[in-house]
């Protein structure tokens, strides 16, 4: 097939070629019972590879119980939690998309009500809640939220050892990609930055000291994910704090650390660690953290937040940007996104054999047969 796009053009990352640079980005849909996938999972997911994204991400899933944003968040604590995924993962290779899975811990923000339910704490046992909240620090993100307990060195060993045994069960379900969430005021974030990390031990202090967790995680997880497999891991380049946090000279410190440890892209995002701040979110707002890093780490990046058009996409790659174009929101409005940017582009890209009678002319290939 000859491509007129960056977007539609293929990506190759260790051992795995991306049919184009359209990324769903994992978007927590809050619809699951002890951490299982299921049906909703099973429709929202599917329809995204349907509709031609190259490497549709899952929403994250909790590497431990505590860890969990909502008690109907996603887990992967339990090999249990295996099975369901690996019949959602064919489906989505049987429509010619690569699958990725995020592996996450809410840290203080856990225990929380769904979004359409309001913003208050869960209480425990009687809806479902827990009291095991942690955290670096014993500092909650708001009064909304639960006070943590502050880690413990044998808890934090806990969790890394968590993080790689997740990964053990995303090979086991053959996952193409897996991502470390390391952002948005989630755990791992809550160590990165100081304003949530007041520790004085290794774990706390220094840049490196911060920094620790999460290398740890990395490690911990390459220990058993294929190097023929991507590792990405999903920061926070900054938390829009006027002073005091974790900002983009800190990112590209991490992404720097990061190529070290076999990490091969760095999913470049943004906030979320402290509630009030003044973030300037308009079209492609945090594509120049991406930029940045890409060009001083030498590392491929992903860029995320209100790309909405193909055009626009297209720019940030013909551009030299990013590498992958990661949509959110816009997929949930357009399950069919990448087909109709595919058309804004005048490219010509994979449809599904049952939906061609419907393709514009011109604009539309049958999607060759899945590999086996």
């Amino acid at each position: 097939m000859t491509y007129s796009s960056a977007l539609f053009s293929p990506f190759t990352l260790a051992g795995i070629t991306f049919p184009n640079r359209i990324v769903v980005s994992p978007m927590c849909e809050y619809s699951s019972v002890d951490g299982f996938a299921n049906d909703w999972h099973f429709v929202h997911l599917g329809s995204r590879a349907v509709g031609g994204a190259g490497l549709v991400f899952t929403e994250a899933a909790a590497v431990s119980p505590e860890g969990r944003i909502t008690p109907q968040d996603l887990g992967f604590w339990k090999d249990e939690h295996v099975s369901e995924w690996k019949r959602i993962v064919e489906f989505l290779h049987n429509q010619g998309a690569k699958t990725g899975i995020q592996l996450a811990h809410a840290g203080r923000k856990a225990s929380m009500s769904r979004p359409w339910e309001g913003q208050e704490r869960v209480k425990p046992v009687s809806e479902g809640g827990w009291d095991d909240v942690l955290a670096p620090s014993a500092i909650p993100f708001s009064d909304a939220y639960a006070k943590p307990a502050a880690l413990e060195v044998n808890r934090i060993k806990q969790l890394v050892q968590a993080f790689q045994d997740a990964t053990r069960r995303a090979l086991q379900a053959n996952f193409d990609v897996v991502e470390i969430h390391a952002a948005h005021g989630y755990l791992l974030h809550e160590f990165l930055s100081p304003l949530s990390n007041h520790r004085t031990d290794e774990y706390g202090g220094s840049f490196e000291n911060r920094a620790r967790f999460l290398i740890q995680v990395v490690d911990a997880v390459r220990e058993v994910w294929p190097l023929d497999r991507p590792l990405f891991v999903r920061i926070s380049a900054t938390d829009w704090a006027e002073s005091g946090g974790w900002d983009l000279h800190q990112s590209i410190a991490l992404a720097k650390l990061l190529k070290t440890r076999g990490v091969d892209l760095i999913d470049v995002s943004s906030g979320g660690l402290v509630p009030g701040v003044r973030i300037p979110a308009g079209p492609g707002y945090q594509t120049e953290f991406a930029n940045q890093i890409r060009k001083q780490v030498q590392i491929p990046t992903g860029t995320v937040g209100m790309i909405t058009s193909g055009a626009q996409a297209e720019h940030i790659l013909q551009t030299s940007q990013a590498d992958l174009i990661f949509v959110a929101r816009e997929f949930l409005r357009d399950p069919y996104w990448a087909l109709h940017a595919a058309q804004d582009l005048h490219d010509v890209t994979s449809w599904p054999p049952q939906y061609l009678r419907a393709a514009p002319a011109g604009s539309a290939e049958r999607k060759p047969a899945a590999e086996k």
